[in-house]
């Protein structure tokens, strides 16, 4: 049997704004954020990322968005689940996702 990986999160504390920003700035990987802001899903339920894209071009969107501190990519079994790390990021950050969020619904393109 193959052993989980355990992905590193950053600490709250350690997570920089200017990283948020540009982990924020792309939009396949607002567009996953946007999902995920409707509660967890499972990594392959992740339906905003083009599903032509190569397995690892998805992996690279989603650990960008983990290591500045926005997600969590956890084991569940087989599949892992990503959630919103939203009460630390709006503690750490007041208004900031709530004003990303709603800024760009008007700028919203399919993401390719």
């Amino acid at each position: 049997m193959r052993a989980v990986t355990q992905l590193a999160h950053p600490d709250i504390a350690d997570v920089k704004l200017t990283d948020v920003l540009f982990a924020l700035s792309d939009p396949a990987r607002l567009a996953i954020v946007r999902e995920l802001a409707n509660g967890p899903l499972a990594m392959a339920e992740c339906s905003t990322v083009n599903p032509d894209l190569p397995k690892s071009t998805k992996s690279h969107l989603m650990k960008v968005l983990r290591e500045a501190g926005i997600i969590r990519n956890e084991p569940d079994g087989r599949k892992r689940i990503l959630t919103l790390r939203r009460a630390e990021l709006d503690e750490a950050f007041p208004g900031l996702l709530d004003a990303i969020l709603d800024s760009s619904a008007d700028d919203e393109s399919p993401v390719t």
